[in-house]
């Protein structure tokens, strides 16, 4: 009796003409996760995916939970794998599945049968295996509404896999299948979830995240690269940067007026990103942001700052959640407890007390009259940095 990983797939197998160019993208995902992780095959049969261990020291336990977030799967179950006998599946029924059988009271069973040459039909399948396992374990109870195990028997191609409920899967299309985009990445609740929010819809993420030293510190920065290391298992691989806005928020401290300073470097945050977008091949620009969680964050306000994106999609995957949705998927991705970390991201003196929650685009443009918006962010983009991860 062998073990492997059954791997379920969602949307992709609704594609066209293209559902090859998904499918291969995915699995060739899960093959990167899994590199370092012993020698393992990642195929496709049937609409599913199987991984399957090659050699005794592959880590079996690491790469079910690494291939739990790779967006593009569904589903996933551990199973044994044997001969399609009846003999030989009820054996491997009662002998893998002894630990979750043990500990539960209820049970049902549940067959698929792909293999229409298999002699038994779906129906005796359930029963044989249901008696067995009733034998088998006498404190359980059959029951086909809400069973603690779903004993699942499936019957394909190459042999009769067995398993017990599978986990829930991260979802989504394939990163990589839907271009590439920019996350401004800041240390706080809201961006990481939106990273992870976009990655899930197949988009291959970059990151830059926007300092102010010496008024930031190094802790914060750090903050940053831990968020981004938490997206990682689930986006792959991120290119993160850091640009300095430091010479920036003095210009707009000493020229500009109060209400306006949010604003303004958000559009400096927008026009350096876009500049940065352009040279990694980004397609869009992803941030945090939700309309009305912040003053900056009203829809006239986001107006102004879209302007200033250079033509560029700006993607606002959390644009309708409130804070609360926000959290709880923070919480699901593993990054809740490094943003709450007490290191700001920006600095007080910087913050306005009464800031514009209604500006008008003219306005804004006016303020920036009063300094040099191409000096700037060039002297900003001078700074850019690529960090490792």
């Amino acid at each position: 009796m062998k073990e492997l990983i059954i791997l379920k797939m969602g949307e992709v197998v609704l594609k066209g003409l293209n559902r090859d160019n998904f499918e291969n993208t995915l699995l060739k995902n899960a093959r990167r996760r899994l590199e370092d992780l012993g020698e393992f095959k990642v195929y496709r049969s049937q609409s599913t995916a199987y991984c399957e261990p090659l050699s005794d020291d592959c880590d079996m336990d690491e790469a079910f939970a690494r291939l739990c977030k790779v967006f593009g799967f569904v589903a996933l179950a551990r199973c044994a794998v044997v001969e399609k006998d009846m003999a030989k599946i009820l054996e491997a029924a009662g002998d893998y599945l002894a630990p979750q059988l043990g500990a539960a009271r209820t049970f049902k069973v549940n067959a698929k049968r792909s293999d229409k040459g298999f002699p038994k039909k779906s129906p005796e399948i359930c029963a044989d295996v249901g008696e067995y396992l009733l034998e088998k374990f006498p404190h359980l109870k059959v029951d086909v509404i809400e069973p603690q195990v779903t004993v699942t028997v499936e019957i394909r191609d190459f042999g009769a896999y067995i398993h017990a409920d599978a986990v829930k899967g991260a979802g989504g299309l394939p990163v990589g299948t839907s271009k590439k985009a920019l996350l401004l990445l800041s240390g706080g609740i809201d961006s990481p979830v939106a990273g992870h929010m976009t990655a899930k819809r197949g988009v291959f993420l970059s990151a830059v995240y926007f300092e102010t030293p010496p008024y930031t510190g190094a802790a914060a920065k750090e903050k940053v690269v831990s968020l981004a290391k938490t997206l990682k298992p689930w986006c792959g691989a991120i290119n993160l940067f850091t640009i300095s806005l430091t010479k920036v928020q003095e210009a707009l401290y000493a020229n500009c007026r109060e209400e306006y300073f949010t604003l303004l470097l958000r559009r400096f945050m927008m026009r350096c990103a876009a500049e940065l977008a352009k040279r990694e091949d980004c397609l869009a620009l992803v941030t945090g942001e939700s309309v009305g969680q912040v003053a900056s964050q009203t829809i006239p306000a986001l107006a102004v700052t879209n302007d200033a994106a250079g033509g560029l999609p700006v993607l606002r995957p959390l644009i309708g959640l409130d804070k609360e949705e926000i959290i709880v998927r923070s919480r699901q991705i593993g990054a809740f407890d490094i943003s709450i970390l007490p290191y700001e991201d920006c600095c007080a003196m910087f913050t306005p007390k009464h800031p514009k929650t209604n500006p008008s685009l003219a306005d804004v443009l006016e303020e920036e009259t009063k300094i040099d918006v191409a000096a700037l962010t060039q002297e900003a983009m001078a700074t850019l940095e690529k960090i490792p991860l």
